[in-house]
């Protein structure tokens, strides 16, 4: 490891570090706009110069150069600070004066690095050039004459969303940044330009002019859109959600996060149960809380202990343990999870877990993916298997064939070939130092499929040591719902799911935000559906119950490699919604069995103490003991169909968003749409 001086302090730093990264190993601030962590280096903004001896008498760019033993880096010296300003000065010769008016003001790279590094006037009085605008779609809006061409939304493009549909057209000072054809960008990851954006360039479409940054209360929370639990800041203001932007999580999410966790926050407004609803002769009214509560209440007393509980796809924990001390109550256990019709076996969670968790799967060198498709189904589980691919990892795929942004070898769109796989993907699995198998919910809805892949664990040594002492699982479960495997820890798992729930006939149904159920099986339940959107299972309910949405309550989110994740509130319940807990409780105390807790503190303190796992943040770790589960043959030709078929609109807050229904019908539909001008 070279050791260096860095402003006169000495430091030792990682064989192969850039000057820059020493830098900042030192605690020193070295100004950037071209330069990223996750990016390559492309070193054409010139910003990040300091002095460096040995070495020509002249400022080097620091995020381009190595390190080197024996070095001294000076950032501060009189010849840096003036070739600072000298680019500064060149950097704003174009620029226009839109500060007042652009939405990246507040928290604008050139705007702070213009202050603390700028000479505070400009030598040239040339008139400044114009760029037209480009069209990138519904999401990112451009002002390409703020444009400093550094790049960054190009590398982001190929690298990490590997959709090369942004470049760099002409050169010198007619360089322009455009997207292919000006059309819309069709990355899941297309809003992640503009947070890497330093100027006000590209900005967000839905939230341009919308507010300022100093306006907004700043909330820590958990996305809902799919199971990878995103790490997000929820900004607001009033009583409105404005924006969700992604917090930094390097076991998770790293920094970004896609475009149905940015732009469904639209949808929270939009659709919303604000009030009570109960269905007379055959017609939904208003009712108000009273009335609701009486129609369940008398249901429940002739229901006895015929009583079923169906979880939706974006539940908190919390909501989920109230609902199930609820119905326990009632002398029942029928608890269902899975609302989509799927019936695995949940006895050891390790068996229905992605073991290899989130970061981990970047390290393995061999994947098979079964009736998954990761780039709809966990879009950041995707960039890291890309990542993976890009590290040398061969990617095998049972499937229809799609474009997963990297080269898969697709065996064939036949389940059965789980059973007997092609002798060059056994032979590579069987090889491999760190085989992995992420088997995904197209394939567990086939009867066998689970069992299956299981045989897969001994066949090929999925689970193992590693050389570096640990040990490393590659046996992975794909889910597609935030709340799935905090359901399956609370025990919302039937065997033989939904069809054994119907088989039940229970007299009174309740959908916790069950949207995606086929609920003709219990036309004859009493259904009471407390969400917060009025969507499918509202528009089939009996009673409608406002819940609150994931940004409205504090909860607990468990994601698919088990890691439990805190999400705060950040805005009230609009109307007279409620948390759903307390619904709960208030339900309890008119049927006679009050739960046992009055207050959302009392709640976690009963549901830590049944299930420690939640009292402690992180990941959650199962002992491999997966069930021995009886072998049955799956049919030859047996075809599989993923699950998702529209990424955009994948549950009701999605469906509720104007920008993710524009989404859908102009990427993947293909409606034009045109703008003001045309």
């Amino acid at each position: 490891m070279p050791n260096v001086k860095v402003d006169g302090v000495d430091i030792e730093v990682p064989a192969g570090a850039t000057i820059l990264q020493a830098c900042e190993l030192a605690g020193k601030e070295i100004p950037r706009f071209c330069y990223h962590e996750r990016l390559s280096i492309a070193g054409n903004c010139r910003m990040c110069l300091v002095e460096v001896k040995p070495g020509p008498p002249k400022p080097q760019a620091s995020c381009a150069l190595p390190v080197g033993e024996g070095q001294e880096i000076i950032t501060m010296s009189p010849m840096v600070k003036k070739a600072r300003e000298g680019v500064m000065e060149f950097l704003l010769i174009n620029h226009p004066l839109d500060c007042p008016i652009c939405d990246q003001g507040g928290e604008c790279d050139l705007q702070d690095q213009a202050i603390a590094y700028g000479r505070g006037h400009s030598r040239f009085a040339e008139n400044k050039r114009a760029v037209t605008e480009k069209y990138m779609g519904p999401v990112v809006k451009t002002i390409m004459t703020r444009c400093i061409q550094c790049t960054r939304c190009i590398r982001f493009a190929e690298e990490v969303a590997g959709v090369e549909e942004i470049g760099a057209i002409g050169r010198g000072e007619n360089m322009e940044i455009t997207s292919y054809l000006e059309g819309a960008i069709t990355s899941e990851l297309s809003g992640n330009v503009v947070d890497l954006c330093p100027v006000g360039a590209l900005v967000s479409k839905p939230y341009s002019f919308e507010a300022r940054p100093w306006e907004l209360r700043k909330v820590p929370a958990i996305d809902v859109m799919d199971g990878v639990g995103t790490n997000i800041r929820l900004d607001a203001r009033m009583r409105e959600v404005m924006r969700a932007l992604p917090r930094i999580n390097e076991d998770v999410n790293e920094e970004w996060a896609h475009d149905k966790t940015r732009h469904a926050v639209d949808g929270l407004l939009r659709n919303r149960l604000d009030r009570p609803w109960v269905r007379r002769d055959g017609k939904l009214e208003q009712a108000s809380w009273d009335e609701a509560f009486k129609a369940i209440s008398e249901v429940a007393k002739s229901a006895g202990s015929s009583v079923a509980a169906v979880a939706g796809d974006l539940l908190d924990v919390e909501t989920m343990y109230a609902a199930k001390k609820f119905v326990q109550s009632l002398g029942s256990t029928l608890l269902e999870g899975r609302q989509t019709g799927l019936s695995y076996d949940t006895s050891n969670l390790a068996a229905v877990n992605f073991n290899s968790t989130i970061a981990g799967i970047e390290t393995a060198d061999v994947i098979l993916l079964v009736g998954t498709n990761p780039r709809w189904e966990a879009t950041l589980v995707n960039t890291r298997i890309r990542k993976a691919v890009k590290a040398g990892a061969k990617v095998f795929g049972i499937g229809p064939e799609i474009d997963l942004t990297y080269p898969v070898e697709w065996l064939g769109d036949d389940l059965s070939l789980l059973s007997k796989l092609p002798k060059a993907a056994a032979s590579l699995l069987k090889d491999a130092l760190r085989p992995a198998i992420i088997i995904g919910a197209g394939a567990l809805k086939i009867e066998g499929a689970q069992a299956a892949s299981l045989a897969l664990v001994d066949q090929f040594n999925l689970v193992r040591p590693d050389s570096g002492g640990g040990a490393w699982n590659g046996y992975n479960v794909l889910h597609t719902a935030a709340a799935r495997m905090g359901g399956l820890m609370l025990g919302y798992a039937q065997p033989g799911g939904m069809a054994a729930l119907a088989t039940a006939a229970p007299k009174l149904l309740f959908l916790l935000g069950a949207d995606e159920a086929d609920l003709g099986p219990f036309a004859n339940s009493f259904k009471v559906y407390v969400g917060h959107h009025g969507d499918r299972g509202a528009s089939e309910a009996d009673v409608i119950l406002p819940g609150a949405a994931y940004s409205e309550k504090h909860g607990l989110y468990v994601n698919i490699e088990g890691r439990v994740q805190l999400s705060e509130r950040a805005v009230d319940p609009p109307g007279d919604a409620r948390e759903d807990w307390s619904i709960f409780r208030a339900l309890s105390q008119l049927t006679g069995q009050p739960l046992p807790f009055d207050n959302f503190a009392q709640l976690r303190a009963a549901l830590y103490s049944e299930f420690p796992a939640f009292a402690r943040p992180g990941l959650v770790t199962y002992e491999w003991a997966p069930p021995a589960l009886p072998t049955a043959k799956i049919e030859k030709n047996r075809a599989i169909f993923y699950p998702i078929r529209d990424f955009y609109l994948t549950n009701p807050i999605a469906r509720s968003s104007p920008t993710l229904q524009r989404c859908s019908a102009e990427i993947l539909h293909g409606q034009e749409f045109l703008e003001a001008a045309e």
